[in-house]
């Protein structure tokens, strides 16, 4: 039997979804039934979580209680390093996020862990852990695998892993962590807002462009057919690093992953693999392209050989 150990992540007193990510690829990453998936609250009041952390595949609950009300690195370290030491997990899992980023590489050193961040897939191969990850800037796809480690940290892409849908009444146990004494304190909390607030992992309908569409100039009008179909408008790395659209919209392993969308036109985008990462859960998609030798094609359940403006123009008429 061995223990996977989630680690979850909050913001002034609520769960963060990606915990419940966290949990859904904790229990694809079981290999018999003998093993169980754990998470970890660490807050100043970790009790108050425990609902939102009940939920399908989760076994125990662990509260742990600390005096830092707001996300401290030293606390974090100290505290997941003792549960480590305390309950020899094989597996850890976090989420690849601002708050990891404080901790989790120091934690992997300092302990001789296994570790990966920006995970994005994950398997045993013949026992051994395999975790896949994107380098040289997400060209390309890297493998990473952990021999002689017995205890492996993973922090975990976001919008990629399938949450569970259904509650639970997991065992909830509590653990005392270690005194630590921190080297910071939080004085503010500022909530980061954007003007663009829009959510593309929970998107439905999405209409994406690609480079295919030329100029920024055309954006426009892609967004008023986006508008007239009831779509939101979503764009692949290429647009979002000129600037034409906000980094918000990027669809793709270096953005957000359409995880909610049932159906996902694509419009002027080759279908470059980092792109078609973004796409995994889309039941149908729709691409077009005037060349069709594009890789798009072979993910597509429809696809249509064409100019994108002349089938713009013909869908905008047929909305008016």
């Amino acid at each position: 039997m061995s223990e996977i150990l989630v680690i979850a992540e909050q913001r002034r007193g609520e769960l963060r979804p990606i915990t419940l990510e966290l949990v859904g690829a904790a229990q694809a990453a079981r290999r018999d039934a003998a093993d169980t998936v754990s998470v970890a609250l660490i807050a100043d009041d970790p009790q108050r979580l425990v609902p939102a952390a009940s939920v399908a595949g989760v076994d125990r609950v662990i509260t742990v209680k600390v005096d830092a009300r707001d996300f401290d690195p030293d606390v974090f370290e100290a505290t997941v390093a003792a549960l480590i030491e305390s309950r020899k997990p094989g597996l850890v899992l976090l989420a690849h996020s601002i708050d990891s980023f404080g901790y989790a590489a120091a934690l992997a050193a300092r302990n001789g862990y296994g570790f990966a961040t920006d995970v994005f897939r994950f398997a045993y191969d013949a026992g051994a852990l395999v975790a896949t990850r994107g380098g040289y800037g997400q060209k390309v796809n890297v493998e990473v695998d952990f021999p002689g480690k017995s205890v492996v940290v993973l922090a975990l892409r976001g919008n990629v892993f399938k949450p569970p849908e259904s509650s639970a009444s997991p065992e909830v146990v509590s653990f005392t962590p270690p005194a630590v004494p921190s080297r910071s304190r939080s004085r503010e909390f500022i909530e980061v807002t954007s003007a663009d607030d829009v959510d593309m992992a929970a998107a439905e309908f999405i209409l994406a462009i690609g480079r295919g569409i030329g100029e920024e100039t055309n954006v426009a009008r892609f967004r008023e057919l986006a508008g007239a179909i009831g779509a939101t408008l979503g764009c692949s790395r290429p647009i979002a690093d000129a600037g034409w659209l906000p980094k918000s919209r990027q669809i793709g392993q270096s953005g957000k992953t359409a995880s909610a969308c049932k159906l996902y036109v694509a419009m002027g985008i080759s279908g470059a693999i980092q792109h078609l990462a973004g796409m995994k859960h889309v039941s149908t998609i729709v691409a077009v392209n005037s060349d069709p030798g594009a890789s798009i094609f072979t993910i597509a359940k429809f696809g249509v050989v064409a100019d994108i403006f002349e089938i713009a123009d013909a869908l905008s008429t047929h909305f008016e």
